[in-house]
């Protein structure tokens, strides 16, 4: 296989990972020690976040005509793509906890589609929670009227039990 055919199945790989996910993180990983990058590929692996490292040029033209080709000003230097398969959020709390313990891991930038984030914004983007946690979230938010009203309901014939029991105490 030519060096051309290799970089084509590269470029072909990557954009296939960005068609699928659903948001990317590009990150300075210069200084950063291979035994930190090893720990980080674990984790990424058991948390369904795909990690590349892949020349920039062959990361623009990836991008291309992808929701995240707003990320191509960035890509300079040494760069690692945290892609984020499952969910918004799971690559960028990966991220934001391995750059808490690796000073040199620097954020360039992210998106979550059509558009450019701030490295400021990957903390906000972290404390998302997960689909389930959403949707326990909002159920039990849609429960709590239900416990209120069931309650009053229930506040009802117990008040009159306990009024029939105080008046028949009283007559005895």
């Amino acid at each position: 296989m030519s060096r051309l055919d290799t970089k084509k199945v590269l470029v072909e790989d990557l954009n296939k990972i960005a068609q699928e996910a659903f948001s990317v993180i590009a990150v300075d990983y210069r200084g950063t020690n291979v035994p930190g990058l090893t720990q980080l590929r674990k984790e990424a692996k058991s948390q369904s976040v795909q990690l590349k490292v892949i020349k920039n040029t062959l990361a623009k033209r990836a991008l291309e005509n992808t929701k995240f080709d707003s990320l191509n000003e960035i890509l300079t230097g040494p760069t690692l793509l945290a892609f984020s398969m499952n969910d918004l959020q799971s690559a960028a709390k990966l991220v934001k906890d391995f750059a808490a313990e690796e000073e040199s891991f620097e954020v360039k930038g992210l998106s979550i589609g059509e558009g450019f984030l701030e490295p400021n914004e990957l903390k906000a983007l972290a404390s998302l929670p997960t689909k389930e946690e959403a949707i326990s979230m909002l159920l039990g938010l849609m429960q709590a009227p239900l416990n209120k009203l069931a309650g009053t309901l229930n506040e009802v014939p117990s008040q009159l039990v306990r009024t029939v029991n105080a008046v028949s105490q009283t007559k005895s």
